[in-house]
C-alpha cells in the first residue's frame, strides 16, 4: 500500500514530479540464476509495472552463469519487450560468481541516473518502485532499501526466516552498527553516485554483499532510508541451510574486521580514470599452452569490455598453436627464466603501463579500473593488489590458500592473499604487479641473477633507490591458482625461504625483517627443547664444578621454557586454523606447522649460502 493514498503503487496515478534530484532514468538490475522457465514472464511483469507507474526505465537482467538456458530466455525477452518500446539490456556472465558479482556486472552495463537492484525471481513486487523513488525525493536519501520489518510491509514469510532475520539484525547492530533493521531484502534503490561509490570499494561478492554495500555507504556518511515491501516467499523456506548461515556469518565477520578494525573502506581513495585511458600491456610469462593460460587470456578479454585500452603479450617456451585474438601477441622465448621472459615482454610492450601476470592468475572484474587511476599521481611508480584463491580450486589447493592467508603464516604479508586496506608497499609479487613502462626501461627490467626473487629486487629498486611510490590497492585483485598442499606447496615455500634468507644478507632494506626470521627461531627452539629436557633428567655429581651445575640448570630451564612455548604455539595453530569443517581445520593446522618448519630450515640454508639458491634452475611452474 502507498501510505499516502491507500492504493498499491501500480494503481497510483503516475507522478513524474515525485522524483529524486537529478533523476532521468531508472535502471533495474535483476540478477538471475537458473530462471529459464520464469524469467521472460518476470521481465514482462516488471516492465508493465514500471510503465504503469510512469517511470522511465531500462531493464538490465544478469544471467549469473546459469547454464540452463537462462541466457537464451533473456535474449527472447529482450526482443519481445523491445517490440513494445521497452529497453532491455541483458548481461550474460560466463560462470557463476555469486549475486554480488552479478549486480556489479549489471551496474557497469546500465545507464540510469538511479539504480534499482531487484531479485530476478520477483518474489519482491516491482510495484513498490514508485514509492521508493518518492521516499528518496522526500528524504534526500542516497539509498532506499526494502525492509521486511517495516510496519507497512506485506509479507508472506516463514517463521524460521523471521527468527533468522531478527537474530541477524541483532548481530549486525552489534558488529557493524548499521541504523537499519533489514540488510538482506533483495530490493534496493540507489543514486548512481552512491552505488558507484560502494561498488568501487567492494570486497564481498557472495553472501554478505548487501551488508557490505550499506556499511560502505555508512562509512562515507551517506543517508539510507527503509521502505515497506510486498513479499511472497511461498515455497522458499528450504533455502535457509546451515551452509548458508555459516557463509553469511563468515562474510559478516570479515566486514566487521574491515570496517571496525582496519578502517578499510575509509582508507580507499579511488581516483577518476585518466582521459584518455593509457594503453596497458599485460605480460604473461608461461612455460606453454594449457587450461590456465586460456583462462588468463579469457579473463583479460573480459577486462577489455570495461577497459578497451589493453593488449597482451604471451611468452611461452615454444609456439602454443592457440588462435589468440588480435590484441594478443604470442612471442616464444625458448626455455629461459621467468625474469628473462618478462624482460622480453617489456621490450615488446607498447603500453605506458606494463601489467605482469602469471599464467595461472586471472584478473578479477575492476582490476585495471582500480589500478590505472593510481598512476595519475606522478610519484607512483607501481601498483599491486592481492592474489586470492579461486573458489573452484580443488580441496588441497584451497587448503594451500588457507595456509597462506593465515596470520600465523603471512603476518604483515597477508595482504598479498586477502584484500586489506590501501597502503604504500615496498615488496609485492610479480603475479599481480603493474609498473610504468618508462620506469622499467630506466631500471633495466628484472635482474635474472636474482630468480626467484627478482620481483623483490625490482620493487626495492623502484621504492628505495628510485624514490617512487608503490601502492597496494585491494580492489586491483587477481585470482591465483594455488599449488596443492602438501608436496608442491612446501616446495614452493622452500624456494621462497631460500631466496629470502639469502636476500636478508644482500638486500637488508626489504628482507632483513624480524618476521622472516621467526620460523627459523621456531625450528631452532624445537630442536633445542628436547636437549634441554634431557638435561633436566641428568643427575649432577656432588663433585661437579659450579660451571657444570649452572650449565645443566640453564639447559633445564631452556627445555621447560621451550616446551611451554611449543604448547602455546600449537594452541595458537589450532585456534587460528578453525573451520566448521573438521577436515579443513585439520589440513590447515598441519599445513601451518609444515610451512613454518619448511620455511625455517630453508631460510637458514639461504642465509648461510655463498650464492643465491635456485638461481640457475629452469622455469619451475607447477612445483
Amino acid at each position: 500500500m502507498d501510505p499516502a493514498t491507500g492504493q498499491t503503487a501500480a494503481t497510483t496515478a503516475p507522478d513524474p514530479g515525485a522524483r529524486p534530484a537529478g533523476f532521468s532514468l531508472l535502471s533495474v538490475v535483476l540478477p538471475c540464476y537458473r530462471l529459464a522457465a520464469r524469467v521472460e514472464d518476470n521481465l514482462a511483469r516488471c516492465a508493465a509495472s514500471l510503465r504503469a507507474q510512469g517511470i522511465p526505465f531500462e531493464l538490465v537482467p544478469v544471467d549469473d552463469g546459469s547454464g540452463d538456458g537462462t541466457d537464451a530466455a533473456l535474449a527472447r525477452a529482450a526482443a519481445a519487450l523491445a517490440a513494445q518500446g521497452a529497453a532491455v539490456r541483458p548481461v550474460v556472465l560466463p560462470q557463476n560468481g555469486g549475486k554480488g558479482a552479478a549486480l556489479v556486472a549489471g551496474f557497469r552495463a546500465c545507464r540510469g541516473s538511479h539504480v534499482l537492484l531487484l531479485d530476478g525471481d520477483l518474489e519482491l513486487s516491482p510495484d513498490r518502485a514508485g514509492d521508493f523513488l518518492r521516499r528518496m525525493a522526500r528524504t534526500g536519501a542516497d539509498a532506499v532499501i526494502g525492509s521486511k520489518m517495516h510496519p507497512d510491509s506485506r509479507v508472506d514469510y516463514p517463521w524460521r526466516r523471521r527468527v533468522a532475520s531478527r537474530v541477524y539484525y541483532g548481530l549486525v547492530k552489534l558488529l557493524v552498527g548499521l541504523p537499519v533493521h533489514d540488510t538482506q531484502t533483495g530490493m534496493k534503490l540507489f543514486s548512481r553516485a552512491a552505488l558507484g561509490h560502494a561498488f568501487d570499494r567492494m570486497v564481498t561478492k557472495r553472501f554478505a554483499f548487501d551488508l557490505e554495500v550499506l556499511a560502505i555507504l555508512r562509512d562515507a556518511g551517506m543517508r539510507v532510508e527503509e521502505a515497506p515491501i510486498e513479499l511472497d516467499y511461498t515455497g522458499k523456506a528450504g533455502s535457509l541451510t546451515l551452509k548458508n548461515v555459516r557463509d553469511v556469518l563468515v562474510d559478516t565477520a570479515a566486514i566487521f574486521y574491515r570496517t571496525r578494525i582496519l578502517g578499510y573502506y575509509r582508507s580507499l581513495d579511488p581516483r577518476p580514470m585518466p582521459d584518455p585511458a593509457p594503453l596497458v600491456t599485460a605480460v604473461v610469462a608461461c612455460p606453454g599452452a594449457g587450461a590456465v593460460l586460456r583462462e588468463c587470456v579469457a579473463a583479460l578479454g573480459r577486462q577489455r569490455e570495461t577497459y578497451p585500452a589493453l593488449e597482451a603479450v604471451v611468452l611461452p617456451d615454444a609456439p602454443t598453436g592457440e588462435a589468440w585474438p588480435d590484441w594478443v601477441r604470442e612471442i616464444p622465448t625458448g626455455k629461459v627464466l621467468p625474469s628473462d621472459k618478462r624482460n622480453a615482454g617489456i621490450r615488446e610492450a607498447r603500453g605506458a603501463v606494463v601489467a605482469f601476470l602469471d599464467d595461472d592468475a586471472r584478473p578479477l572484474p575492476g582490476w585495471l579500473e582500480a589500478a590505472v587511476p593510481r598512476f595519475s599521481d606522478p610519484a607512483v611508480g607501481a601498483v599491486g593488489g592481492p592474489a586470492v584463491t579461486p573458489p573452484e580450486d580443488p580441496f588441497a589447493a584451497k587448503m594451500s590458500g588457507r595456509v597462506y592467508e593465515n596470520p600465523l603464516v603471512s603476518a604483515g604479508a597477508r595482504r598479498r592473499y586477502v584484500p586489506t586496506a590501501v597502503r604504500d608497499e615496498d615488496d609485492l609479487p610479480s603475479c599481480n604487479l603493474l609498473v610504468r613502462a618508462d620506469l622499467l626501461r630506466e631500471i633495466g627490467g628484472f635482474n635474472s641473477e636474482n630468480w626467484p626473487g627478482e620481483d623483490t629486487v625490482l620493487c626495492l629498486e623502484i621504492v628505495h633507490r628510485r624514490g617512487r611510490r608503490m601502492v597496494y590497492d585491494p580492489a586491483a585483485a587477481v585470482a591465483h591458482h594455488r599449488r596443492p598442499l602438501f608436496g608442491p606447496h612446501l616446495r614452493q615455500v622452500s624456494r621462497y625461504a631460500r631466496h629470502r634468507g639469502y636476500f636478508a644478507k644482500k638486500f637488508p632494506e626489504t628482507s632483513r625483517r624480524f618476521a622472516y626470521f621467526v620460523p627459523s627461531l621456531l625450528l631452532v627452539g624445537t630442536i633445542a627443547t628436547p636437549l634441554g629436557l634431557a638435561a633436566s633428567c641428568i643427575t649432577v655429581a656432588p663433585t661437579a664444578t659450579a660451571a657444570v651445575r649452572l650449565s645443566v640448570d640453564a639447559l633445564s630451564i631452556l627445555g621447560c621454557t621451550g616446551l611451554a612455548v611449543l604448547a602455546l604455539y600449537l594452541a595458537l595453530v589450532i585456534a587460528f586454523s578453525f573451520s566448521t569443517r573438521l577436515r579443513a581445520w585439520a589440513w590447515t593446522a598441519a599445513g601451518i606447522v609444515a610451512t613454518h618448519y619448511a620455511y625455517g630450515w630453508n631460510f637458514l640454508r639461504g642465509l648461510f649460502a655463498r650464492s643465491l639458491p635456485d638461481g640457475v634452475k629452469p622455469f619451475d611452474h607447477r612445483d
